[in-house]
């Protein structure tokens, strides 16, 4: 166990409850990332800015995350982890209040970023604490029940969010994350095991995560391999429309299909990786360099087009290898840098559609972000294999005589 969490005993139905709790959270998060970015018409328009402008607010609350995750992990090292928990949660309810009420840009950009700060340190931390509930040898599938409440809301909360925000205003999606954060919260404060605080925590301790090579290669490959699924779904309405014929209509559906996608992926390859962590993540990355070379001829028509929105939705599974891999390989700095996965998940976030966008100006057409993302999985697995030369390198090391 990882320090200052012991193993409860915990029944079947508790630590159910108690993952359902995490899972919540996840779902509220979820929400408010992707429901935002559906709803920016509506948002620029209530504030009498063009979309353009409009959109740095997605920005300010993906910066919020790159800046939160590290910080937080760092700061809140020596707290117990279900106590931060709620704290990150109770301050995710407050801060997406105060962006219902927003009253201009400026303060929606402030707010959004404050909204952002405990996205990383929430799937951090909660990761730890899943894993905590469960023996090790299902650790994985204990971290992506937690990230399915992520994966359902592409499928079903962002759709509700939409509606409710085009119907009344876009201030309701909100008001309504910020009571399902609360309950949250009320949740994990009810389901949750209390832990101890680990008297050894220390922000220079979580610091010494920096020093492995391992943590970095293991954020380099989501940093990498993951941005080709950033790279498609970025432009994915776009390529819908000018390039597949599909109907505004369909994008929705579109939408929900890559949801659909990335909950079987985060099934499967959880079930992977608790038997096998490294192999899950190479097979992983292959399977999304196969899936992004299909996409350009799927696109052409709508049929193959939803077909392969469902498949690379699966390369989303790759997010739950990745963040147990890291608990292998950070030693006693285990908050830090499961924060930190999600810091390399935003920054991929950043890197597939700036290439992807690159590709489209050169003239490529909108299909061409299936080869950007081919390139950057065939990236991420160069990266997945110098980690894995690099441990093999390690274990026979630690096997010689001193």
């Amino acid at each position: 166990m990882e320090h200052g969490m012991t193993q409860p005993t915990l029944s079947l139905k508790n630590a159910r409850m108690a993952l359902l709790a995490l899972a919540t959270g996840g779902f509220a998060i979820g929400t408010s990332e992707f429901a935002s970015m559906s709803l920016l018409p509506q948002m620029a328009k209530g504030l009498g800015v063009d979309e353009p402008t409009a959109g740095h607010v997605i920005s300010a609350y993906a910066l919020g995350v790159v800046v939160g995750a590290p910080l937080i992990a760092v700061l809140g090292a020596r707290f117990s982890r279900r106590l931060l928990l709620i704290a990150l949660m109770g301050f995710f309810a407050l801060a997406h209040c105060l962006t219902a009420f927003a009253p201009d840009l400026n303060w929606l950009l402030g707010v959004r970023f404050l909204s952002g700060l405990p996205h990383g340190a929430y799937f951090g931390v909660g990761s730890l604490v899943a894993a905590s509930l469960v023996p090790r040898s299902q650790r994985t599938q204990a971290v992506a029940r937690m990230m399915l409440g992520l994966t359902s809301a592409t499928i079903a909360g962002v759709p509700f969010a939409n509606v409710i925000g085009q119907s009344f205003g876009w201030r309701w999606c909100f008001t309504i994350v910020a009571v399902l954060a609360f309950i949250t919260a009320m949740m994990i404060l009810r389901f949750v095991p209390r832990d101890t605080e680990d008297p050894d925590a220390s922000p220079l301790r979580e610091l010494g995560a920096l020093a492995k090579p391992q943590v970095w290669l293991t954020l380099l490959i989501g940093a990498i391999g993951f941005g080709g699924m950033f790279s498609v779904y970025t432009y994915l309405a776009s390529t819908l429309t000018e390039v597949t014929g599909a109907s505004s209509s369909m994008i929705p559906v579109a939408l929900a299909l890559m949801g659909v996608g990335m909950t079987i992926g985060t099934l499967v390859c959880s079930w992977a990786a608790d038997r096998a962590l490294m192999p899950a993540a190479g097979v992983t990355l292959v399977y999304a360099a196969i899936v992004m070379s299909l996409y350009t001829i799927a696109s052409h028509h709508l049929s193959s087009m939803l077909m392969i929105i469902v498949l690379i939705g699966g390369v989303g599974g790759l997010s739950s290898i990745l963040q147990t891999r890291l608990m292998d390989v950070a030693g006693d700095a285990q908050t830090l840098a499961a924060a930190l996965n999600h810091s390399a998940f935003n920054a991929a976030n950043a890197l597939g559609p700036w290439l992807g966008g690159m590709a489209i100006t050169a003239g490529y057409g909108w299909e061409s972000t299936g080869w950007v993302g081919m390139g950057l999985a065939i990236g991420g697995l160069l990266i997945w294999f110098a980690s894995l030369m690099l441990g093999r390198s390690e274990a026979r090391r630690k096997k010689l005589p001193a």
